[in-house]
């Protein structure tokens, strides 16, 4: 864990030594520097899209996202599942999103699940919905239960641990930086 949180740290280094180097190239005029930071990382957050975790369930479904650099995983919402093809509509409008990956709940000896149907009829109706957008089954394995003691560990009590769609919000977060941190 350790490494990883300096690998961000350096990720974010370069990030602004990048930016700084930009900035000076282009935004000579000191008056102009604030303007010219404000459009650079507008159009940056245009051009950047990120990586939206889904981790799918009968009756809720929680989300994650990425920011634009993808180097931090951030809860985004719970949705009712029924209303989630509309919500990703939504979403993609305002968003620019490269990737979406979504929970494959499978056994230890990767036998499919009694859920595992669900996640896969979902995935062939989100292809229909958005054919462009790529979208990666990733493990899913004990993300509920590590969102169950990440709860527990930020000191929640019983009763909010309970909140069944906090715990999916959660999963699709923890899923996306453990994405992050083996692809990025």
């Amino acid at each position: 864990m350790h490494i990883n949180i300096l690998r961000q740290e350096r990720k974010w280094q370069v990030v602004c030594e990048i930016l700084n180097w930009i900035i000076k190239l282009y935004c000579c005029d000191s008056t102009k520097d604030s303007q010219c930071v404000d459009w650079f990382i507008k159009s940056l957050e245009k051009t950047l899209g990120r990586i939206l975790s889904i981790d799918y369930g009968g009756k809720r479904t929680g989300l994650a996202v990425t920011d634009p650099l993808k180097i931090i995983a951030t809860g985004l919402c719970t949705v009712e599942t029924p209303k989630l093809i509309q919500f990703l509509k939504d979403y993609f409008s305002k968003e620019p999103v490269e990737l979406v990956i979504i929970g494959m709940p499978v056994n230890w000896d990767d036998t499919a699940t009694h859920a595992t149907p669900l996640v896969q009829q979902f995935i062939r109706q989100f292809q229909k919905q958005f054919p462009s957008m790529p979208i990666k089954e990733v493990d899913e394995r004990f993300t509920s239960k590590m969102a169950s003691q990440a709860m527990l560990q930020m000191g929640l009590k019983k009763k909010q641990r309970q909140n069944k769609a906090m715990v999916d919000e959660i999963a699709a977060t923890i899923m996306l930086q453990e994405y992050l941190q083996h692809h990025f």
